[in-house]
C-alpha cells in the first residue's frame, strides 16, 4: 500500500476515534484545521499534500489542544463545589 493510502486510512482513523468523543462536526473541523489535510463531511480525509508526519503531528495537536481546554473546562465546575480545596500549591 502506498504511502499516500496509508496516511490518509491513519487519519481517518483518528477522525473517527475523536468523533465519538467530541462529536463528528467538532473532529471534522478540527482535521480541517490542518495545512494540507482535505478532509470530507463524514471525516475521511480525500487528500494528504505536504509531509505526510508533519500533517500527522498537526491533527494530533489539533485534538489533544481541544481536549485540554474540554478537561480545564469540565474540572472548574468541579473544583467550584469545593472552594476551600486549591488546585496547586500557589493558588
Amino acid at each position: 500500500m502506498d504511502p499516500q493510502k496509508r496516511y490518509k486510512l491513519l487519519f481517518s482513523e483518528i477522525i473517527a476515534k475523536q468523533a465519538v468523543i467530541l462529536g463528528p462536526t467538532v473532529a471534522v473541523i478540527k482535521a480541517r484545521n490542518v495545512p494540507g489535510l482535505t478532509v470530507d463531511d463524514k471525516g475521511n480525509v480525500l487528500r494528504v499534500e505536504g509531509d505526510y508526519q508533519e500533517a500527522l503531528e498537526r491533527l494530533v495537536d489539533e485534538y489533544v489542544n481541544l481536549s485540554g481546554q474540554i478537561i480545564k473546562s469540565a474540572l472548574v465546575s468541579v473544583f467550584a463545589k469545593y472552594p476551600d480545596i486549591k488546585k496547586d500549591k500557589t493558588a
